[in-house]
């Protein structure tokens, strides 16, 4: 089934707004073994609208829209698909039903423009909106399904897991998409291309790989597709385990993982605490850290020592240190981790020190040099890194490497 998601608003394409709704409700439709063929971006015009549902018909058996289903004035998709399937608009009492007690639950007075969104073209199935006041429209035609909803995330959401995907799923003859995805750190694009390429080539012809690259992680995503969903599952599973065989190395986590939630369930499995001694990443490692819900059973604090001055002060690094061979050097990242450990009374520390940029490298020095220590009972090691001159991907770059060294430093002992 050909589908292609019609998002509406001219919020999308002035970059007010994030489209995170088309790629939400693609990551759904795959669940069931739908894919979409593309993701159109479109003003909120009466003209465009109808435009874009004329080429969709052609393109796709399933069109999916949202937004311009609320009262105001720029909200005319209910419009045009009234003009699109030729049809006018006739009170549903549900619809009535549901906005009455949608705004009486919140102690307002339902309005004559509230009454008129219980208006639905007379040749949709309604999908009823229980967190707004915007019904869903579903319309067939020549064997096409049209299925427009509310541009509000949460109201959306509701429609598409409660009754458009349930139905979807029942459709027959459909195929089984399973998508797994190996999660990567320590290694470029390009290596691991020529580190499994043997494999990759012989991958069965049910499978397909794709590389997406990011901030020093490459994940590997695999996609099986065809009827039989258990087959498909348990070949995904032997290719995993011949490719944790060639690069168990490099390979932290699958799917969903972090490396902070990673990193934490190791802490918590050998009940272990840590800290953090930040220079150039800004607290942002603590910050990856504490994403994690439960964390404050093993993260004790973090130290942001941006100023040399800070570093000697809270972290007991010496001023002759920072004076004769600067800041980022590896001393001063394994006396900032030693410091953090002891400051803080934690059994593994993180040390970060780095020039982020733009400015501030020498020729010695280029912006993007990083050293990396972590200290625990058994030793300290540190690690020097060249992330490049990018200040907010370095910044990334140089807490996803920190919490990867963590990871390696604690399986070790």
């Amino acid at each position: 089934m050909q589908t292609i998601i019609i998002s509406v608003g001219e919020e999308l394409l002035i970059g007010q707004t994030i489209n995170t709704n088309a790629a939400w409700i693609a990551a759904q439709l795959n669940q069931v073994g739908l894919e979409v063929r593309e993701v159109r971006v479109i003003t909120d015009k009466k003209t465009e609208i109808l435009r874009c549902l004329r080429e969709a018909e052609d393109l796709a058996d399933l069109v999916l829209i949202t937004g311009g289903l609320g009262p105001t004035r720029d909200d005319v998709t209910r419009d045009a698909l009234c003009e699109y399937f030729d049809c006018g608009l006739v009170l549903n009492e549900h619809v009535l039903g549901d906005i009455t007690t949608y705004m009486e639950k919140r102690g307002r007075k339902i309005t004559d423009v509230n009454r008129g969104q219980a208006m639905v073209p007379e040749k949709a199935f309604v999908i009823r909106n229980p967190y707004g006041t915007a019904p869903g429209l579903w319309f067939r035609q020549r064997g096409r399904s049209f299925i427009a909803m509310p541009g509000v995330p949460y109201e959306m959401k509701e429609m598409v897991l409660k009754h458009i995907v349930p139905a979807l799923a029942k459709t027959p003859g459909g195929q089984h998409i399973v998508h797994k995805t190996v999660l990567t750190h320590g290694v470029g694009e390009s290596l691991l291309l020529e580190l499994i390429a043997d494999w990759e080539n012989n991958l069965p012809v049910e499978l397909q790989v794709a590389y997406l690259p990011s901030a020093g992680i490459v994940k590997l995503r695999l996609t099986g597709k065809g009827n039989n969903k258990e087959a498909l599952v348990a070949i995904i599973g032997r290719e995993l385990d011949k490719l944790k065989q060639i690069i168990p190395e490099y390979i932290w986590g699958f799917d969903n993982d972090s490396l902070e939630g990673v990193t934490g369930r190791l802490l918590v499995k050998k009940r272990k605490s840590l800290a953090t001694a930040e220079s150039c990443t800004g607290g942002y490692i603590a910050h990856k850290i504490t994403s994690v819900p439960g964390s404050s059973a093993y993260f004790k604090g973090s130290i942001v020592a941006y100023e040399n001055q800070a570093k000697e002060h809270l972290l007991g690094v010496s001023h002759e240190l920072l004076h004769t061979q600067g800041a980022v050097c590896r001393q001063v990242a394994e006396d900032m981790a030693t410091g953090a450990r002891q400051t803080l009374e934690a059994d593994y520390a993180i040390g970060v020190t780095g020039i982020a940029g733009p400015d501030g490298g020498s020729k010695s020095k280029p912006v993007g040099t990083t050293w990396i220590a972590i200290a625990g009972e058994h030793k300290v090691i540190s690690q020097q890194f060249a992330f490049g001159d990018n200040r907010e991907r370095n910044i990334s770059r140089a807490a996803n490497a920190a919490l990867a060294m963590l990871k390696g430093y604690i399986e070790q002992f």
